[in-house]
């Protein structure tokens, strides 16, 4: 059993926390609403953001961050990657000297081009040997509702990828360890622009062709970011780049699908936000530094770009799928 921490008490943040103590671990779920834990903690329940699944009464939930990680020897960090730099700030006197820290989130940060793992070793001043990743193919709501699904902890120190493992194993939910965390972090940051990119798509009312290839040279172009920064092409080929492509791509429940879908029935970036009601798609923020990352390694991102040009450069959906198309041929 180990003492977890799991700050951010959204969708992922809140099935996580299910899942740790579902595998018998005690955990502090916090959330920066005080009323969203007095909530949770009567009703065992976050209506917010997992509506009526039940959750553990062995989760208990604090508006308080000193108190969700006093003691804990496991910190899961579920907030966004754009307000992963502040919290940190705020949190990092209040982490153990030797804690694990577990990056949640799925994103490249704006200014720095940091993933998240570099994000929190600079801001906790943590060897990054006590980082690790969580991320695949997990769609919150299933996992909440224990749905058989895999994972991926990735960290280079493996007896802390194995502790996690452990701690994070249930009936329903298989973790896989991984020691290549640029991989794991590349895939999950670019797959939800590709997910946008999906999404568009269907708004306009392409069909399966489109998304099938989308998706695929969608996973060409995270193969030669991910490569270009030192990831393994097996990572990228597994459950935290194709696996997570895929479901990200092809789900209902994709929250970067959706956005993209409100953007190609012709929404424009604010109606889609509103519409959001507070749930975050990071592609429509990501693309625009997976682009700059892109770019200074001197990587080609055609699908990329184009998702950057509709969200943030005024190009309409049907531009972009022209543009596309309409780049010269050559070998696949």
């Amino acid at each position: 059993m180990v003492e977890a921490a799991v700050m951010g008490a959204g969708a992922w943040g809140t099935a996580l926390a299910k899942v740790l103590a579902d595998a018998g671990n005690s955990v502090t779920l916090w959330t920066r609403r005080a009323e969203l834990a007095d909530e949770i903690n009567a009703t065992h329940r976050n209506p917010a953001y997992l509506g009526d699944t039940p959750l553990p009464a062995g989760i208990r939930a604090t508006g308080d961050a000193a108190e969700a990680l006093e003691g804990a020897c496991t910190v899961l960090l579920g907030v966004p990657s754009q307000t992963m730099r502040s919290n940190l700030e705020s949190w990092k006197h209040l982490i153990g000297h030797d804690a694990t820290l577990v990056s949640l989130a799925k994103g490249i940060e704006l200014d720095t081009l940091m993933r998240m793992s570099q994000v929190i070793t600079q801001v906790t001043g943590a060897d990054p040997a006590r980082v690790a990743v969580v991320t695949g193919p997990n769609l919150a709501k299933e996992v909440a509702d224990e749905q058989p699904a895999a994972t991926v902890v990735a960290c280079t120190d493996s007896g802390r990828a194995v502790a996690l493992q452990r701690a994070l194993s249930t009936a329903y939910f298989r973790p896989y360890t991984n020691a290549d965390v640029i991989g794991a972090e590349i895939g999950g940051a670019c797959k939800n622009v590709i997910a946008l990119a999906c999404g568009m798509a269907a708004g306009v009312g392409l069909g399966e062709n489109t998304s099938a290839a989308i998706i695929t040279r969608g996973l060409a172009e995270i193969m030669r970011l991910g490569i270009a920064l030192g990831a393994k092409g097996a990572t990228l080929a597994g459950l935290a780049g194709v696996g997570d492509l895929v479901a990200t791509c092809t789900s209902p429940q994709s929250r970067n699908r959706t956005f993209g879908m409100r953007l190609g029935q012709g929404g424009s970036m604010e109606s889609a936000l509103r519409a959001a009601q507070g749930h975050v798609a990071e592609g429509a923020t990501s693309c625009q530094s997976v682009l700059a990352l892109a770019s200074s390694y001197d990587v080609e991102m055609p699908l990329t770009d184009a998702v950057h040009q509709v969200c943030h450069r005024g190009l309409s959906v049907e531009q972009a799928v022209m543009l596309l198309l309409g780049r010269s041929t050559k070998p696949e």
